[in-house]
């Protein structure tokens, strides 16, 4: 199972809506910073075909900014 985390950096005054389009999607847990805007994202998928699905969805969602990989592992090795 691919577990991966990220940061996201909404567009100014975005976060709100990233914040919504990201609670929405299966498969994350999303958690914001108190103090900044930004955004921690970790992903836990199935499998490979799961984790394609969410990448295209997360790389849909007009309100990011900046998404980048902080970690990421898959448990089945």
């Amino acid at each position: 199972m691919p577990v991966k985390s990220y940061l996201a950096h909404p567009h100014e005054g975005k976060k709100s809506e990233l914040l919504s389009a990201l609670s929405e999607i299966e498969c994350c847990e999303v958690i914001p910073a108190e103090n900044k805007d930004v955004i921690v994202l970790v992903t836990d998928t199935a499998n490979e075909i799961e984790e394609n699905i969410l990448k295209e969805k997360l790389e849909a969602i007009e309100s990011i900014k900046l998404f980048s990989m902080v970690s990421g592992f898959d448990t089945q090795n």
